[in-house]
């Protein structure tokens, strides 16, 4: 399969391939062109990274409300976040895991914002019948999930990678506060975290901004 093929599988421009593979846009141009041919072994890590995605395709803009559509519960009418998040998975009627700012509430590194709207799950697409739903993708391994209370939330590693990786949709504040208090609970070490080297500049900036927000 070309470059080409692969990129018109996820319906991505050249620049949006590009960016979420970390190829250089020129190097994309030159592989479509002819003009350079891409070492097979490329081709087949494209190809398993393409595959995965397929089925966990990340949103790509924050879903706006639709009067037509059911709304979920309001976390403002809960004292607890766990209550919230039980009765929207039951709401959804469908096996869920929350993400993102929703998993860190499961983790109690961050207490949620007023009024919260919007809600990062992996999930089936049917759950985008909801307001304010946002998945990132369908499945996810079993080693990133936790469950507490009977709610499934993906493990604080995994969330921390989710958020670098949808970054440009995100109020990271959220993130930063989480990995604040993570720093200050686990004796003023962040060791155990791992991130992969392509996020590795995106993380040491997250890192930076935590460890100032735990000093002020």
């Amino acid at each position: 399969m070309t470059i080409k093929e692969l990129r018109n599988q996820l319906s991505y421009t050249q620049t949006e391939f590009a960016k979420r593979y970390n190829i250089p846009f020129r190097t994309i141009q030159n592989w479509e062109s002819g003009d350079r041919t891409p070492p097979q072994y490329v081709i087949d890590l494209l190809e398993n990274k393409i595959t995965r995605d397929l089925i966990n395709h990340k949103t790509v803009s924050i879903p706006s409300f639709t009067p037509n559509k059911p709304s979920l519960p309001d976390s403002s009418n809960y004292l607890e976040n766990y209550t919230w998040l039980k009765e929207i998975q039951k709401k959804i009627g469908e096996d869920i895991v929350f993400a993102l700012d929703e998993a860190l509430m499961c983790h109690e590194l961050f207490l949620g914002r007023n009024k919260e709207y919007i809600v990062w799950i992996y999930g089936p697409d049917s759950a985008k019948k909801f307001n304010g739903i946002a998945i990132l993708g369908n499945t996810i391994c079993q080693n990133d999930i936790e469950e507490k209370y009977g709610i499934k939330y993906t493990s604080f590693n995994r969330t921390i990678i989710d958020a670098l990786e949808n970054e440009s949709l995100l109020d990271m504040q959220g993130i930063t506060e989480a990995l604040s208090n993570y720093y200050y609970s686990h004796n003023k070490s962040l060791q155990s975290i791992y991130i992969p080297p392509e996020y590795q500049n995106k993380y040491n900036l997250l890192v930076r901004d935590a460890l100032d927000y735990y000093n002020n």
